[in-house]
């Protein structure tokens, strides 16, 4: 919502809330303030946090401040890009551990410019936090940054990205990011209301995730979603349409796979969990 409508008259946070309430959304992804818990709360909207940890430290710091503003799930970018993985393993297991004793739910994302940006140093990390914890790395699924990484083409989404399946139902936090294999982030429609065909290659992976996600045991019986659309870091290019109504329709289309997804899953003959949650 950067700079939308226009940077000039940029909506002021009541009216970003209203109008995410207004499009159908559940809650909001944000580093909440306490300024977005009160706003959020007169709304009845749900909040989901995330922020940069390049110390242990500084991450400990921001969850005392998340948890003091009643947020459970928080998303958590882990050190940097050339932090070894016996060291990312080892700051993920803290965090993680302090996030519990606050009463918080710490997943670790998968992103460009953390410990985690490529396939073969999420998979190590994600090993060595199992050997040394005896337990799966809670994970925040952002799978544009592998993408991109590796060029996977469309007939290779599933196959390549869902690598994981038992650490993506392990996890209660998807960030889905349309991407392809050449760009982090493509445009959900054309800006004349038609869906572009990489959202619509994008669209039965995400199919394929959510049914991964559904074959496992259903943490907490919520996935909570966000249908991420950056201003910032790159990821919007000038000719594309405007993140925000981009990321009201992708919503409507991330719904519907979810829809299709419990079909699937409902011709198992498995109880039905709760309907997934999606953020702004």
């Amino acid at each position: 919502m950067i700079g939308y409508p226009s940077p000039r008259r940029e909506w002021s946070l009541a009216r970003q809330l209203a109008e995410i309430r207004a499009a159908g959304f559940d809650g909001v992804c944000a580093y909440v303030t306490p300024e977005l818990q009160a706003g959020a709360a007169r709304l009845g909207l749900r909040l989901m946090s995330g922020f940069d940890a390049r110390t242990v430290a500084g991450g400990v710091a921001r969850l005392r401040e998340q948890a003091a503003c009643g947020v459970r799930l928080v998303n958590v970018q882990l050190l940097r890009h050339d932090s070894a993985p016996a060291e990312a393993a080892r700051a993920a297991a803290r965090l993680v551990a302090a996030g519990r004793r606050l009463g918080l739910a710490v997943h670790l994302e998968t992103h460009r410019d953390t410990a985690t940006e490529t396939p073969e140093k999420f998979t190590e990390v994600a090993r060595r936090y199992r050997r040394d914890t005896g337990e799966l790395l809670p994970v925040t699924w952002d799978h544009s940054h592998f993408a991109v990484m590796k060029h996977i083409l469309p007939a290779e989404y599933a196959s390549r990205l869902l690598a994981w399946p038992e650490l993506i139902q392990h996890s209660q936090m998807f960030h889905l990011r349309p991407f392809n294999g050449q760009h982090c982030q493509v445009p959900v429609t054309d800006g004349r209301g038609r869906l572009t065909p990489e959202f619509r290659d994008y669209l039965g992976f995400v199919e394929s995730l959510f049914a991964c996600w559904l074959a496992g045991s259903q943490p907490g019986g919520e996935l909570w979603v966000c249908p991420e659309l950056g201003m910032s870091h790159g990821y919007h290019l000038s000719t594309h349409p405007h993140p925000w109504p981009e990321a009201v329709r992708a919503r409507i289309e991330l719904a519907g796979a979810w829809s299709r997804a419990l079909r699937r899953h409902h011709s198992t003959r498995r109880p039905a969990p709760r309907p997934s949650r999606n953020s702004a």
